[in-house]
């Protein structure tokens, strides 16, 4: 199996689930404003992406279910891939009619759908990445999901005046259905092992040792970099007084695309032979000088040239830090069980993180937005405490045999010295 085809799948079918979260937090609220849609109503959409939040639940039937003929993983995702076009395509008739609240539920199937798909994807990744592969392989996860963002709440937004609300619509399908016909001809290895039952799928991935600090580790790191994302266009808004849609050509499009470039050397740091714990550590000590920046923002006057270097200097090196953790929880996952195991780590960032954003405002209300920016970056140095203890308390669970695919040979799993 070519190692370019493997990359461009993987790279593809992210960027389909990247699709309709792009929509949601990009195309959404504007088409629901201009139907006069209360600000109250347009700030529950986030609601939408709850299958993401919930996906673990469902998880161990993926890992548990499917063809071995057909192909374990692409018995799942090629199906919910044609559902995602045919929801699109509702997607569109809705959107022509002006139908709020059927586009509404079509988001939130699109959600589900392609949540799903995330599960069967990720353990597709683990069951065919070589341990040498895991950060080109995240980087095609972190990337493409990235770019189909910026497509279906980017460039199909651009073209709005031309094909219509309905035409972001038909793009997405068009879109899904071409990652479709890549997957069909993919020759899927046979599964590492039998997966245990359902029931019991979740309690392994808990139990692998070392899991509580692994888990800390992953629900901790963008704990700060959160609470400074939340805040900073408020910020920028209300103190630089820079007008929204300044902010979304630096925030949309500069900074995206940095952040695209800072996942790609993430994913080539964890590539090289630095040990991945180490190269998760590397982007979190550089993750800490950007968010420094931005503290240094809000406590001096405001300048465009700053202001754009400092936002895309964050974006890149949390692109960084993020491929090369994803690369890093990929290396811990039980292959038997890669796709429930690998979800219920994406659970724990999603929600470690989410406290930053809850307190942000609350802390911006009561002290400023400097003293925002000053507790993000005390939490970013906190973190970074982590590092040291999890090599002395932490050892790395079995993960299966390397994978057979594309003539990988297999590769020991015991850990180096560097990472006990």
């Amino acid at each position: 199996m070519a190692r370019a085809y493997r990359f461009t799948l993987l790279l593809s079918l992210y960027l389909v689930q990247g699709l309709p979260y792009g929509f949601q937090v990009k195309v959404l609220p504007l088409f629901m404003a201009q139907r006069g849609t209360s600000n109250t109503a347009i700030g529950f959409i986030g609601a939408l992406a709850l299958p993401w939040l919930f996906k673990a639940l469902w998880a161990p039937l993926v890992d548990r279910y499917g063809s071995a003929r057909f192909g374990r993983r692409k018995s799942w995702i090629l199906p919910l891939q044609l559902l995602l076009v045919g929801a699109a395509l509702a997607g569109a008739e809705a959107a022509e009619r002006g139908a709020l609240v059927p586009l509404l539920g079509v988001i939130l199937v699109m959600n589900l759908i392609a949540a799903t798909q995330d599960i069967a994807v990720d353990g597709l990744a683990v069951d065919i990445l070589g341990r040498e592969e895991l950060g080109a392989g995240n980087t095609a996860q972190v990337a493409g999901y990235k770019v189909g963002m910026l497509l279906s709440g980017g460039a199909l937004l651009a073209l709005q005046d031309h094909i219509g609300w309905s035409g972001i619509f038909v793009g997405m399908a068009l879109i899904t259905a071409s990652s479709a016909l890549l997957l069909v001809p993919f020759p899927e290895p046979p599964p590492a092992g039998a997966p245990p039952p359902v029931l019991r799928s979740l309690k392994d991935a808990l139990m692998v040792p070392g899991t509580g600090w692994l888990l800390a580790l992953v629900g901790t790191y963008k704990l700060g970099e959160t609470m400074m994302d939340v805040m900073l266009k408020p910020f920028l808004l209300k103190v630089g007084g820079y007008a929204p849609a300044q902010l979304g050509l630096w925030l949309g499009t500069y900074a995206m695309l940095f952040s695209i470039a800072g996942s790609a050397a993430g994913g080539l740091l964890a590539t090289t032979r630095l040990q991945l714990l180490r190269s998760v550590e590397l982007t979190a000590v550089l993750r800490v000088f950007p968010l420094l920046g931005v503290l240094a923002l809000s406590l001096a006057p405001l300048s465009d040239g700053r202001v754009i270097a400092t936002l895309c200097a964050e974006h890149f090196f949390a692109g960084a830090l993020t491929t090369a953790m994803f690369a890093y929880m990929m290396s811990r996952v039980d292959r038997r069980i890669g796709a429930t195991h690998y979800t219920l780590l994406a659970t724990v960032e999603v929600l470690g993180k989410s406290p930053g954003g809850w307190t942000s405002g609350i802390i911006a209300d009561r002290f400023g937005f400097p003293a925002v920016f000053a507790t993000a970056a005390a939490l970013s140095v906190a973190y970074l405490v982590l590092f040291p203890l999890m090599r002395l308390r932490s050892s790395p669970g079995w993960r299966g045999p390397a994978p057979t695919a594309a003539g990988a040979s297999p590769e020991p799993d015991s850990p180096t010295p560097a990472s006990r």
